[in-house]
């Protein structure tokens, strides 16, 4: 009969898991505080509701419009006036015949006739597609 001399160590089946578990959940922590999905917008807006829904092509521009008055281009806060400009430019550098389609993303509690006015200026500026975003009705 032969006896097996202890060696000191105890073999667990648990010992070797738990580093893969530790390296897992140091990835996902990491993961979550470095990554970010998608850039936000400057502040928040709010849509009004709709029941039509739309395609977006990727190198269509977007305006946001706030209830208190602030705008932005494609993420960037700026004035009104610098808004309009900045997508005139835009727009005349597209030479080809797809030109960008201009989306306009207004909160919810933006007066109608600003809206209005605000897209008669750049149908003027000469933009023939026009977007105004909604949010799905539920």
């Amino acid at each position: 009969m032969k006896f097996r001399q202890h060696t000191g160590k105890s073999r667990n089946s648990d010992d070797s898991v738990l580093p893969l578990i530790n390296v897992v959940f140091l990835l996902l922590i990491f993961f979550m505080l470095a990554g970010q999905l998608a850039a936000g917008d400057p502040f928040a807006i709010d849509p009004p509701k709709s029941q039509s829904e739309g395609q977006n092509s990727p190198q269509d521009m977007l305006i946001l419009v706030s209830a208190d008055g602030r705008f932005a281009l494609d993420g960037v806060e700026m004035s009104e006036e610098s808004v309009i400009k900045a997508a005139t430019q835009r727009l005349k550098a597209h030479t080809d015949a797809a030109k960008p389609t201009l989306r306009l993303k207004a909160d919810g509690g933006t007066p109608a006739n600003r809206i209005v006015k605000l897209m008669q200026r750049l149908r003027e500026a000469g933009f023939q597609r026009l977007k105004l975003l909604t949010v799905p009705e539920t």
